[in-house]
């Protein structure tokens, strides 16, 4: 059957709110592509783990290493020269400078590289060392999850810093839909860091994570409440998620709000519920919930 739908255009096309001079600036409304941002994450993944892509000898290595290191800066060099572009919105006529910003950002990226492969080679280590179920560090990163997120992560994190704007949340938003690990392109992790299942966990903006920290799934290190300002405005860039210290385990389903800190070498159990400092060297556990078993009745 086919719909003539020509008669909701135009009432359609009211909808939208743009003025005369961002509809006359075609380029300042260009947004950076989802589809490119995808790729860009599967060629990065391929970038920091070439063996997946065969990259075994010395001389295939090479190859490999270059093809994707060519798809992962043009990427994101398009990718963020669009996304400079819609947030000058016009204003400079000459994009030429744009093009230069997003080459300084990718080169400063790029130098960081061999820095972020070192740290993901930790985080592997570390979900090897944790999880009785791997059975190779091969394993961790080619079926688990974190490995995945935190690569992804360990980028739009230094581009976050770097100012990018947009990227960093596309980037951190595809990952979320991926791998149901939610974390914030601001967020602060240290090394040997892993994530265990992973699926439901958040992780905010402005949490700093330190060295070998392992937490489960469904677990939460968030805000308690938003400041306001006098006009009544959410105030941005304060600190207002967790610290978390040095070799802390948090396990399933555990919420951590507010910006509290959790002492070195503590553990927190599952389905805490945590609102205040936590010395180093503790053990936080909720209460043990009543079970009760009663005789069911079936009928023969």
């Amino acid at each position: 059957m086919n719909y003539n739908c020509e008669k909701y255009i135009d009432s359609y096309i009211a909808s939208f709110s743009r003025t005369q001079e961002a509809r006359d600036n075609k380029r300042g409304l260009v947004l950076p592509q989802m589809d490119d941002i995808v790729s860009l994450e599967d060629e990065l993944v391929k970038l920091f783990f070439p063996g997946l892509s065969g990259g075994e000898s010395k001389s295939k290595l090479i190859s490999v290493v270059t093809y994707h290191m060519e798809n992962v800066t043009r990427l994101l060099s398009d990718s963020i020269f669009l996304a400079l572009c819609y947030e000058d919105k016009g204003k400079h006529a000459d994009v030429s400078i744009f093009e230069k910003q997003a080459a300084a950002y990718v080169d400063d990226l790029a130098s960081h590289f061999p820095d972020i492969r070192n740290l993901l080679k930790l985080d592997a280590e570390a979900g090897f060392n944790g999880d009785p179920a791997a059975k190779s560090i091969h394993e961790i990163i080619l079926a688990y999850p974190a490995i995945r997120a935190l690569a992804v992560h360990r980028v739009a994190h230094h581009l976050y810093r770097l100012g990018v704007p947009l990227i960093p949340r596309m980037m951190n938003e595809l990952m979320h839909r991926y791998t149901g690990i939610d974390i914030h392109p601001g967020a602060e992790i240290g090394e040997s860091f892993f994530i265990d299942h992973g699926t439901g966990v958040v992780i905010g903006e402005t949490t700093e994570i330190g060295n070998h920290v392992k937490i489960y799934q469904g677990v939460t290190l968030g805000a308690l409440s938003f400041p306001k300002d006098a006009c009544g405005m959410f105030l941005k860039d304060i600190k207002r998620h967790p610290t978390v210290k040095d070799n802390v385990t948090i396990y399933a389903n555990a919420t951590v709000l507010g910006d509290i800190t959790i002492g070195e070498n503590s553990i927190i159990g599952s389905s805490a519920w945590i609102k205040e400092d936590i010395p180093p060297c503790s053990l936080v556990m909720t209460p043990t919930p009543e079970v009760i078993i009663r005789k069911r009745f079936v009928k023969e």
